[in-house]
């Protein structure tokens, strides 16, 4: 894949192969972003499971206590007062057959999909259509709830989702570029802290095999993956 000078400029300003501290990767993935924009910074652990054992899948959801610097965009399939409190709590499309509708047809301007129970007959028609685009409603993740208004709360604070992807990877935002560090430190910390958490039973050896950060447009940085306390 061809990079842009920016780029390039920047995996000359550090070691690409060296193990940093959460801290060192952190300053640095902040000084190299040259964006004209306020660039996410994306935390990228690899993980010592199988995900293609149900038992060894990893997901969820985690609060991140500095917020994603990110206006979340969220449909929420509910009807009659669920519908109401959804839409006082500051979701930005609810519905129901009209939603499932608008969804079939291409339109699906938002980040996250919220439904309550009784909803899901309707939402599991949309499966082909959402799943891969990782915004089909879960109870693990929490997006399938009765109390929508509450979930739609969580998510605009700050609450994102995580799951391994097919090579065991994670894939989380935890902020901008822009964030102070205590603010970007909070976020790391609470993300990896989760994986920790979730470790699965059946996950054999190192569980936390490389952790990588990085802005939208800059380089991964390596952090010290041997650092972090798995129990």
């Amino acid at each position: 894949m061809a990079h842009g000078k920016k780029y390039n400029d920047a995996t000359k300003r550090f070691d690409r192969e060296h193990d940093h501290t959460a801290a060192e990767a952190l300053e640095l993935v902040r000084s190299l972003a040259r964006a004209s924009f306020d660039e996410t910074v994306e935390l990228v652990v690899r993980l010592g499971v199988d995900p293609r054992k149900a038992d060894q899948m990893v997901r969820g959801t985690v609060a991140l206590p500095s917020g994603t610097g990110t206006d979340v965009r969220i449909a929420v399939f509910a009807r009659g007062e669920a519908a109401t409190a959804a839409e006082e709590a500051g979701a930005d499309i609810v519905g129901a057959e009209d939603l499932a509708e608008q969804i079939e047809g291409g339109t699906m301007d938002f980040d996250v999909a919220i439904a309550t129970p009784d909803m899901m007959p309707l939402v599991g028609k949309l499966g082909r259509v959402l799943g891969p685009r990782g915004l089909m409603p879960n109870p693990k993740t929490g997006t399938v709830t009765p109390d929508a208004a509450k979930a739609v709360g969580e998510f605009k604070g700050g609450k994102v989702e995580y799951r391994t992807d097919r090579h065991a990877n994670v894939h989380v935002p935890i902020g901008k570029v822009s964030f102070d560090f205590d603010a970007l430190a909070a976020n790391y910390n609470a993300v990896v802290d989760e994986l920790v958490r979730v470790k699965p039973s059946g996950a054999k050896g190192r569980y936390i095999r490389k952790v990588t950060l990085s802005s939208t447009m800059g380089p991964g940085v390596r952090v010290d993956a041997g650092s972090i306390d798995v129990g």
